[in-house]
C-alpha cells in the first residue's frame, strides 16, 4: 500500500506477517546452516546408546525441520505453519540457533528480509526461466542444480 519511493515504516514491517511466515518456511525447507556442533555436558542415553560427557554431537538442522512428526508433509511449501509460531515445538526450528546461543543478528535478518521482499515484489516481475526445472542438490548446502535461472523485468510506473 506504499506509494512509489515511499519508505517502509516499522509498523509496515510488523504487518508483513505472511511474508515473514513465507521466509520462515523457506528457512525450514532450506536451512542456512547445515549443522551445529555441541559438547555433551553430562552422559546422555539416546536410542539405546550412551553418549559420554564431553563428546561432540552434531545436529543436522534439516533432519529436525523435515521431520514429518513435527512438520507434516515436510516437502510441501506451506507458510501457514508459521502463522502461529507458538505452535512450533521448542528447538524444532532453529535457523538462527536457539536458547543462549541464538544469533544476535536474527532481528536484523528479519528486517532485511522483509524490506528486500517488499522491493522485489513491488518493483519487479519475476518468474522461473522456461528452461529451469527447479531441481536442487545438496553438497552439503542446498543449491540450484542449474543455477538460479529467473527472468526479471522492472515494473514500469
Amino acid at each position: 500500500s506504499k506509494a512509489p519511493g515511499e519508505a517502509l515504516s516499522w509498523e509496515d514491517l510488523v504487518r508483513m506477517r505472511y511474508t515473514w511466515a513465507a521466509a520462515m518456511e523457506t528457512l525450514r525447507m532450506v536451512p542456512p546452516v547445515f549443522s551445529m556442533m555441541r559438547k555433551t555436558v553430562a552422559d546422555v542415553e539416546y536410542g539405546g546408546y550412551l553418549i559420554p560427557e564431553g563428546w561432540q554431537v552434531i545436529h543436522a538442522a534439516n533432519m529436525t525441520q523435515w521431520d514429518p512428526a513435527i512438520f507434516p508433509e515436510p516437502g510441501r511449501f506451506d507458510p501457514a505453519r508459521f502463522e502461529n509460531p507458538s505452535g512450533v515445538p521448542p528447538f524444532a526450528f532453529v535457523p538462527f540457533g536457539g536458547g543462549a546461543r541464538v544469533c544476535p543478528g536474527n532481528e536484523f535478518a528479519r528486517v532485511e528480509t522483509l524490506v528486500a521482499v517488499h522491493h522485489i515484489v513491488t518493483r519487479f516481475r519475476w518468474r522461473l526461466a522456461a528452461s529451469c526445472d527447479g531441481s536442487f542438490s545438496r553438497y552439503p548446502m542446498p543449491y540450484s542444480s542449474q543455477g538460479l535461472l529467473i527472468d526479471i523485468e522492472p515494473i514500469q510506473k
